[in-house]
This record gives structure tokens, C-alpha cells and sequence, in this order.
């Protein structure tokens, strides 16, 4: 699992590669944070799927975590560019409710 973050013009981009699984999220989940963290003038996050390659139910409890903790500090959550199969996951989790898809 590889997270990467970029913060661009008041948006804070998460890149997201591999899979989100039970055995790497925990491990992302630490990354994450700290890039959440160490960009508190961030005023959007957006996680890019394009590099995952597989998720279950480990990546929805993942993504939902990082909106929960991006909640806390007033900033709204994206996700952009998932694959098919996650595209599918997300929608049918109804996560896309809380965390919109964008470009």
C-alpha cells in the first residue's frame, strides 16, 4: 500500500496505490493521519483511488475513518478517479453520500 499526499491550492491530495486491505490499512491509516496532520491550513481532501488496485470492506472502514477525523476539523472530503470494481464498492456502500466523487 503506498499514500502520498500534496497539498495544492487549499486542497490536500491523498494518492492511494495497491490494495486497501485488512493487512495494509492500518498501515495507511497511520500515514494518512499524519498528512491530514502536519496540513491543518487544508481546506478539502481529496483521496485518489486511480493507483488501487483492489479493496474490500477494510478500504470503506479506512476512507470512512479519514472523513470522520477530517470531520472533526471542518474539512470536507472527496474521493476522485476509483476504478470499476471500487467505483462499484463505494456506491453500493453508499459512501459516496458523505464523501462525493469528483474530478
Amino acid at each position: 500500500m503506498e499514500v502520498n499526499g500534496t497539498l495544492r491550492g487549499g486542497t490536500l491530495y491523498v494518492h492511494l496505490g495497491g490494495e486497501i486491505d485488512e493487512y495494509s490499512a492500518a498501515a495507511a491509516r497511520k500515514v494518512c493521519d499524519r498528512l491530514i496532520d502536519s496540513n491543518p491550513s487544508a481546506e478539502r481532501i481529496v483521496f485518489d483511488l486511480s493507483g488501487v488496485r483492489f479493496m474490500d470492506s477494510a478500504g470503506i472502514g479506512f476512507l470512512i475513518g479519514r472523513y470522520k477525523k477530517a470531520a472533526r476539523l471542518n474539512i470536507p472530503v472527496n474521493i476522485c478517479r476509483p476504478d470499476f470494481a471500487a467505483d462499484k464498492i463505494l456506491n453500493l456502500s453508499g459512501i459516496y453520500s458523505i464523501m462525493p466523487k469528483t474530478e
